[in-house]
């Protein structure tokens, strides 16, 4: 051991350092959305991601509409390996992959995966040390059976209601509960990684997209809690800050402008010439202000309405105040700041008529070691890796090919 007051050897490059899940064996037996962002955090942080596709691939390849861009999405840095689980021979084949796994990923219907021996109970016989990550539509209750999707959750679960307008339920322009409920069970794995490290032994980690969204709108729930007062849907809350606000301006061009502080109020009544508004004691407190609303707020819109949202922009950005431009999706390509920060990748396209060709792909939004999580290995083709992974396992070119005769891989 060095000394204490020994000089520490100097810091590799971050770039060449291992990831930090480098060595870990993930098998994913995952489809759409919530299961495979699980996976794809695990890979892009390092782990080996096998996604097990039936014979005919994950249905995602080839959807359309706001279904089209799931697959490359979810699906970066994983190896694809296509099985036939419901041919004996190709369950088999599973159940010897999945022996091989650190971690074991899944989100089908409760009991779907106990049909193949591929459940918790008979993986976790064979190698005690597994971790096995179960996503579901709900925890283990009432309505664990139920047929879970986002748009279900968040109207049961009240988001779409707070999103929307009085009477008009609105779910979330994302798929907020997929993706976040595959974060949870990605944070769960690495939980439980760590705990094997401690005990030896490994455990099942269950995450679910209902008691992913009630999470999501227990900030409202506290809000009731404490005041005695319902939530208002987001468009007709009472705002905790006065000015917070999307505003119409010149050429019917809109942005979001906020002052959260009585300081930034300050600073935004002397940045907009508005010396008579602030010398109003009126509203000298953001409370004060936020009861005032209803008179504010028009004052406000009729004297920003002649200013450009790009005027406004730069004179926001320059002293300091938050603000926002309202964008579009496909903007975000163009982002000064993303591009600059290095936070999309060019992936290759896998299926679809654009097979082959590229686009650009968000990233995780953090940094290890100064570094974006990037790219290693493309989304790839349906079972791209299946004779290479099964080579792996011990099975030699006749025994691939006559499990290929049988159409129990792909």
């Amino acid at each position: 051991m060095n000394a204490p007051d020994a000089t520490p050897a100097a810091s590799p490059d971050p770039a060449s350092r291992p990831l930090p899940l480098a060595g870990l064996r993930v098998v994913e037996f995952t489809h759409m959305v919530m299961g495979p962002t699980c996976g794809m955090v695990l890979a892009d942080m390092g782990a080996e991601v096998i996604k097990v596709e039936p014979i005919e691939g994950d249905r995602t390849r080839h959807l359309l509409g706001a279904g089209a861009g799931f697959f490359p999405m979810f699906n970066r840095n994983k190896k694809s390996i296509a099985i036939d689980l419901h041919s004996p021979e190709g369950a088999a084949v599973a159940r010897r992959l999945a022996a091989s796994a650190d971690v074991v990923a899944e989100n089908f219907k409760p009991g779907t995966m106990g049909k193949y021996g591929l459940d918790y109970a008979a993986l976790s016989a064979v190698n005690p040390r597994l971790i096995y990550v179960s996503h579901k539509g709900f925890l283990p209750g009432p309505y664990e059976h139920r047929v879970a999707l986002d748009e279900v959750v968040q109207m049961m679960g009240g988001l779409a209601y707070m999103t929307g307008r009085s009477g008009d339920p609105l779910r979330a322009g994302t798929s907020v509960n997929d993706i976040m409920g595959g974060m949870f069970g990605a944070i769960g794995a690495l939980g439980a990684l760590i705990q094997r490290g401690i005990t030896g032994r490994g455990q099942e980690v269950q995450s679910a997209l209902f008691e992913n969204n009630v999470f999501l709108v227990g900030q409202h729930m506290m809000q009731y809690a404490i005041t005695g007062k319902p939530a208002a849907p987001m468009p007709e809350r009472i705002s905790a800050w006065a000015v917070y606000d999307v505003f119409t301006v010149k050429d019917g061009e809109q942005i979001f402008l906020s002052a959260v502080s009585d300081a930034q109020w300050a600073v935004f009544c002397d940045a907009l010439g508005f010396a008579d508004l602030k010398a109003d004691v009126r509203y000298a407190t953001n409370n004060e202000r936020v009861t005032l609303r209803p008179e504010l707020m028009p004052i406000l819109r009729e004297r920003l309405a002649h200013r450009s949202a790009a005027e406004l922009a730069a004179l926001f950005e320059r002293v300091g105040l938050p603000f926002a431009p309202i964008r579009k999706p496909e903007e975000l390509f163009d982002d000064e700041h993303l591009n600059a920060t290095g936070g999309l990748a060019e992936i290759t396209l896998p299926d679809g008529a654009r097979a082959g060709e590229t686009a650009r792909s968000t990233l995780f939004p953090f940094t290890m070691d100064g570094q974006r999580l990037g790219v290693r290995l493309q989304p790839p083709h349906q079972g791209e890796h299946t004779t290479e992974l099964l080579a792996a396992l011990g099975y030699d070119g006749a025994a691939i090919e006559a499990l290929r005769a049988l159409r129990a891989i792909g």
